[in-house]
């Protein structure tokens, strides 16, 4: 078992994350003492679903400070009610850890998340210094969701890849979804990941779909609500630049997304290697913002010249600027954009990211192969 760095907290949270990022596992083996009820299990479900008042009566009966976890409660969200309920009073001792793997029904639902009585964190697949691989083609192209990553052959990892897909992508998320066109949505979802980590032409999606431009942004939301992708907004600079407004869209694990895209059983070609790197790295960057408390805004810049930047991070009053290239070799003209808003003054730190062997600095860049960018992540070195 993989040892996480998900940071708990004292009081109660939703634990959130796409399913098989291994939310069930950490949750089992940090609350050993924990009442658990888990709603994937048919008889907890069907128990609650006839008799809703029967959870109500449980935890009354249990011990002042209790810790109460609920797997999967998007399945009822009604029992938010009586969570509610429970964190509402003064005298209240007992911490409730709720886990999901959407936030769609959980947003309808009349606790509205608890109305902030209750912390969210994000479940993340596995970050390098969880599994430790620099086998970077293989984790480009199956991911990091855990039980992929402990799989031995190709063979057992397109297999995995394609039932989650089949399973939970296109079957949970369609009802999810509420989708009266199954076969549009299943095209959307062709059709979108091969759009993955670029800006998104709603009305173009539209007509490849086959559906209205409100139809996909719908279809998008879904996607989000159930944590399977996130929109990344454009940087404004104070700057006087004219850039693109439209944001890009990311799916959650490049695994997911090559399935997706039908592109899992085909060697990873040279065209989609450059936006799957985008697509580990933004991973990477959230996850780790999220357990170092960091609090930073992640966007991209790009002006209507087409030069562009892969990522802005804005940490602690500092401006930080990556450009990430899935080459062996860095090329001069590969920092081109950074080096000219570094020079302006526009950001404070212009950093090269590439899949070569060592560091490398010049006047106004600095240079990290990946695994050593990722350790400077970990170590907490990103300025």
């Amino acid at each position: 078992m993989y040892k996480r760095h998900f940071h708990t907290s004292n009081r109660s949270f939703f634990i959130l994350g796409p399913r098989g990022t291994g939310k069930t596992t950490w949750l089992k083996s940090h609350y050993k003492k924990a009442v658990f009820y888990d709603l994937l299990h048919p008889s907890t479900y069907l128990k609650f679903q006839k008799n809703p008042e029967l959870f109500r009566h449980e935890v009354l009966a249990l011990p002042k400070n209790s810790i109460i976890v609920i797997d999967e409660v998007q399945k009822l969200p009604l029992l938010l009610d009586d969570v509610h309920h429970f964190l509402s009073e003064r005298n209240n001792k007992k911490q409730f850890v709720l886990s999901g793997s959407s936030a769609r029904k959980l947003k309808r639902s009349s606790s509205n998340l608890l109305g902030g009585r209750a912390s969210h964190k994000f479940f993340y697949p596995l970050v390098y210094s969880e599994h430790q691989s620099d086998q970077w083609e293989d984790i480009l192209r199956f991911g990091t969701l855990p039980e992929c990553l402990n799989l031995k052959t190709v063979k057992q990892k397109i297999e995995f890849l394609e039932a989650y897909s089949l399973m939970y992508l296109r079957e949970e998320i369609q009802q999810e979804a509420v989708v009266k066109n199954i076969s549009a949505f299943s095209n959307f979802l062709d059709i979108s990941s091969v759009c993955n980590a670029q800006i998104i032409n709603m009305a173009s999606l539209g007509r490849d779909s086959g559906v209205s431009r409100t139809t996909v942004k719908g279809y998008f939301q879904a996607l989000e609500d159930t944590l399977i992708g996130s929109w990344l907004p454009v940087w404004k600079s104070k700057a006087r630049v004219k850039t693109v407004i439209q944001p890009k869209f990311f799916f959650f694990d490049t695994g997911v997304v090559r399935t997706l895209s039908g592109q899992l059983r085909v060697p990873l070609q040279a065209p989609e290697k450059g936006f799957l790197l985008e697509t580990y790295l933004l991973h990477e960057l959230k996850a780790w913002n999220q357990i170092k408390d960091w609090g930073a805004k992640i966007s991209f810049w790009k002006t209507h010249h087409n030069s562009e930047i892969d990522f802005i991070i804005e940490i602690r009053g500092k401006k930080i600027g990556i450009e990430l290239k899935s080459s062996t070799h860095w090329k001069r003209e590969f920092g081109k954009h950074l080096i000219k808003v570094k020079k302006e003054n526009i950001i404070d730190r212009a950093l090269g990211i590439y899949l070569g062997d060592r560091n490398l600095k010049t006047e106004f860049l600095e240079i990290y192969t990946l695994k050593n960018f990722l350790k400077c992540l970990e170590k907490d070195k990103l300025i």
